[in-house]
């Protein structure tokens, strides 16, 4: 999926760089919404129960929406776009929350179902092509039965009263992505990953249903269930979102392996990482930098949080940490300043980061990194998730629950941060430079030869390393040479230490000829 065309999208469909906003109603305004189905009893263990009975039956392709609805171009799909008076709940005024639909079409070939919940009764949301605003660019195409939208939006009131801003979003696939107040879109999350990487292909869950509760005047906190399907495996989750700086989501899971699911990935992010200091040699580019997110961030189970620069390599490359009930793990954008990537139109420096913290012990597994060749910023090309040893067999029923927080925030670790990488040759061609630059904090000793400098290299020799301070950041820079020889593949390892202490986060990354 072109995920960046897609945002791009989102982003022309509310008319500026910013989350899409509706104006305050007018109360005289005429109000129409799409029409509400039958009431039906609801619960979550409907969804749990449909899950597991879905697990028991032969996965079936729900009907696509007709082709020429997929054969529109990009420019026809962002000429159609939820008109916000339409919004479920837009007329209550005691009702925080307003629920946008998304149309069908290009990208998205099968239609989700859509309900709303109210004590204790769900209706569907059903399909109204009148909820709809489009241009005279829009082409007249068929309308029958197998329509449907493709997706949701939540908006409320999170900086200013009658101003409705978008903060989540659950569209294509499994994927949903949120933002904290004041951030734009970046990477995305996943209710499932399976089979990443893998050479047979990538197998991608879908979320076929979901059911929105109506929240009570005054919630901050919304709740979305969502039913998970594919060929190997059901779902059904839960969704407890509440917005603000930062944005937290409470995910309940329950999945049924339909198949012997062998690598299947928990908690998967995806995001786009194209290149920094670390890589800048290779592109011609006007801007420095160009990433949603700089690095893997992990608190493993022993307590040692790793941090680990994210690469754009010329070859695919899967980096799998190995684990005991991990503390948290996440996808971070550490470089915060407009002057890190200088491109006033993509906004890098406001795209969230997302730390996921496991509610229980999660076991044996590896938080597991997937880095894929890109040569355009379009592509997501990084994906990172955990994966559980031995999968999930056919048959089993697995129970799992975690919180997401998107945030600018990127220090949910021990020790000293580390701010930023740079590699480069060194002066004529002499080995490679690696400069580590490391936060300030009321730990670092005055004199910087009372730290320990610990740097190692797999199949190569190392520097011992210089340590100065950063006039800039106040904190140290670590800096060290290597030779990489007849190498192709270097993993390195740094971390600052005072009497045999961590002081910082320890640094990896995997070096590539």
């Amino acid at each position: 999926m072109l995920r960046r065309e897609f945002l791009t999208g989102l982003i022309a469909l509310a008319g500026g760089n910013t989350a899409m906003a509706s104006t305050p109603h007018d109360k005289k305004d005429e109000v129409f919404g799409p029409p509400l189905g039958e009431g039906t009893p609801f619960s979550r263990q409907n969804v749990v129960d449909l899950a597991r009975k879905l697990a028991g039956k032969s996965y079936a392709l729900p009907p696509s929406v007709p082709q020429q609805w997929l054969d529109i171009s990009y420019d026809d799909y962002v000429s159609i776009w939820f008109n916000g008076k339409h919004a479920v709940w837009n007329s209550e005024e005691n009702t925080p929350l307003r629920l946008d639909m998304f149309a069908p079409g290009l990208y998205f070939k099968y239609p989700i179902q859509i309900a709303v919940v109210e004590d204790g009764q769900a209706r569907e949301v059903m399909f109204d092509l009148g909820v709809f605003d489009k241009t005279d660019k829009f082409p007249d195409l068929p309308i029958d039965d197998t329509l449907g939208y493709s997706g949701l939006r939540l908006r409320a009131e999170l900086e200013k009263e009658g101003i409705y801003q978008e903060f989540a979003v659950f569209q294509g696939a499994s994927y949903f992505r949120a933002i904290g107040t004041g951030q734009i879109y970046g990477l995305s999350a996943r209710g499932l990953a399976i089979d990443t990487a893998e050479p047979t292909g990538e197998e991608f869950p879908d979320f076929r249903a979901f059911w929105v509760e109506k929240p009570v005047q005054g919630s901050e906190t919304y709740r979305v269930h969502a039913l998970l399907d594919s060929p190997s495996c059901t779902g059904a989750y839960q969704f407890d979102i509440t917005h603000g700086d930062p944005l937290v989501m409470e995910i309940k899971a329950t999945v049924f392996a339909r198949s012997d699911c062998q690598h299947v990935g928990l908690a998967p992010l995806t995001s786009m990482f194209f290149f920094d200091e670390t890589n800048r040699d290779r592109f011609s580019d006007f801007r420095p930098a160009v990433h949603d997110s700089d690095g893997l961030l992990i608190t493993n189970g022993a307590g040692e949080t790793l941090w680990r620069p994210l690469a754009n390599p010329r070859n695919l490359q899967v980096s799998a940490f190995q684990d005991t009930n991990p503390k948290g793990f996440g996808l971070m954008q550490r470089a915060r300043q407009f002057g890190d990537f200088a491109d006033l139109q993509a906004h890098y420096h406001r795209r969230p980061g997302v730390w996921i913290e496991p509610h229980e012990d999660w076991g044996e597994g590896a938080v597991t990194l997937v880095e894929i060749p890109t040569e355009l910023e379009i592509y997501d090309n990084i994906v990172c998730y955990w994966r559980p040893a031995g999968g999930l067999p056919e048959g089993s029923e697995t129970e799992f629950s975690y919180r997401l927080t998107w945030a600018e925030e990127s220090d949910y670790g021990q020790g000293l941060t580390v701010l930023n990488t740079r590699i480069g040759d060194a002066f004529r061609g002499k080995g490679i430079i690696v400069a580590v630059d490391f936060a300030p904090g009321a730990d670092v000793p005055e004199d910087l030869d009372d730290i320990e400098k610990v740097i190692w290299a797999s199949n190569v020799d190392v520097s011992e390393g210089v340590l100065q301070r950063n006039p800039e950041t106040g904190g140290p820079r670590l800096a060290f040479k290597f030779h990489p020889g007849e190498a192709q593949v270097i993993e390195l390892r740094a971390e600052l230490r005072v009497d045999g202490q961590p002081l910082s986060e320890t640094w990896l990354y995997r070096w590539t000829a």
